[in-house]
């Protein structure tokens, strides 16, 4: 096996990706485990640094974290208002307002960050 280095371009990039793929379903705890680990681990920071990630679709991130949470449209009803109201935000019909903003990062977590941001459905 190779000497695992930092990667530092695309060639690494696509010459570790290459490595994983082959390493794919070792054993943990083995010579071969142990080295997909770090690849991974190297391949994340690099992608980290080097690919830009748009931030989640508002409506997408409250759909995600219902489902994370097991939450209904009935469990928002106090976050976001009355069944119509929801049913308006999530269908793309309704923006978020500052206060819905508010309790959506405060009660499930959400960041604000990807609150604010335009809803890229149809009204």
């Amino acid at each position: 096996m190779a000497e695992l280095k930092p990667i530092r371009t695309e060639a690494d990039h696509e010459a570790a990706m290459e490595e994983v793929a082959a390493l794919w379903g070792a054993v943990s705890d083995t010579p071969e485990g142990d080295r997909l680990d770090v690849l991974v681990t190297l391949i994340d920071a690099w992608e980290a640094a080097n690919i830009p990630m748009d931030p989640p679709d508002p409506i997408d991130a409250i759909l995600f974290r219902m489902e994370q949470q097991g939450l209904t449209r009935k469990d928002l009803e106090g976050v976001i208002g009355t069944r119509t109201r929801i049913a308006e935000v999530l269908n793309g019909k309704r923006g978020l307002s500052i206060e819905m903003i508010r309790r959506l990062h405060e009660q499930l977590g959400i960041p604000a960050e990807v609150l604010i941001r335009q809803t890229r459905r149809a009204a």
